[in-house]
């Protein structure tokens, strides 16, 4: 609705993870080539931890988009399934289908792709996102998928993504065997308090081309800053909300106010779809929770 208003080309603050918009903060960098490296070096299970909306499916979709043809990828993103399910789903995004859906069937499916691949010189990833979700018995079953190499290498690398609890369930005495083949946890944080404008800015510019001036003024982006704790999922919501209001509003950049708004109005909820006044531009905005 505002993108012409504050010349995008698109919405800047999409909750989608769209790796255009990936921001490099030291943690991503970080996490990024202690992926890259695990995958190029084969060295079989990697894991990546983080609180809710830190950016770790953007995280994988910006690896995957980097990662070239010698790698074949396979990404699930329902880890509240069996391993047997699990195990399809990856087939499939490999683009292989197997004769029958049977264990043995898939397992031997993927091994005959894998050493294909291996003759070509090429390397396989599955990537878990929500692996926090995982069972301890399909986390067993994807170390001993890991189990699947040659005498000099690992055929399939397997990334898993998940929350906190994933750390936790990992770190188990059952899963003890697991543990010791995971060559450490890269753990993603929020952003810093000075990070999350550079992020604005960054997010502005990527959707504007880098035609738009300062939208956000440095009190709005202080506001959001503290309310966010620097989750970026957050500053997303509550940029996008202040965005709408500064549009009816008719103001070209987004004040203290609009995003003192924003905070009010995420905090309350939406119980509906249409604001309780609609006000045209350059008239004041309604106030308080939708209904």
């Amino acid at each position: 609705m505002y993108e012409a208003f504050f010349g995008f080309r698109e919405a800047p603050f999409n909750l989608t993870p769209d790796p255009k918009f990936f921001f490099m903060t030291p943690d991503q960098r970080e996490a990024l080539a202690y992926l890259t490296y695990g995958i190029q070096e084969r060295k079989g299970i990697l894991v990546v931890s983080g609180e809710v909306g830190v950016g770790k499916t953007l995280l994988v979709r910006a690896l995957l988009n980097q990662l070239d043809e010698s790698v074949a990828t396979a990404l699930v993103m329902d880890a509240m399934l069996t391993f047997n399910q699990l195990l399809r789903m990856a087939l499939a995004d490999f683009g292989l289908r197997p004769s029958a859906r049977d264990k043995v069937d898939m397992l031997m499916t993927l091994q005959r792709f894998l050493i294909e691949l291996g003759e070509e010189g090429r390397n396989a990833v599955v990537v878990v996102d929500e692996a926090q979700n995982l069972s301890p018995t399909s986390l067993e079953e994807f170390r001993l998928l890991s189990n699947l190499e040659t005498s000099t290498r690992k055929l399939i690398q397997i990334v898993l993504v998940g929350q906190p609890e994933l750390k936790g369930t990992l770190n188990s005495h059952r899963l003890r065997q697991l543990r010791q083949r995971i060559p450490g946890i890269c753990e993603l944080s929020a952003l810093a308090a000075d990070g999350v404008g550079e992020y604005i800015r960054h997010r502005v510019r990527i959707a504007s081309e880098g035609t738009a001036g300062e939208i956000f003024g440095p009190e709005a982006v202080a506001a959001i800053a503290e309310h966010s704790k620097g989750v970026p999922r957050v500053v997303n919501a509550l940029c996008d909300r202040a965005l709408l209001i500064s549009y009816v509003l008719d103001q070209r950049q987004v004040s203290l106010e609009s995003v003192r708004q924003s905070i009010a109005e995420l905090e309350h909820g939406f119980q509906g779809s249409r604001p309780r006044s609609q006000p045209q531009r350059g008239e004041p905005a309604a106030t308080g929770a939708w209904e």
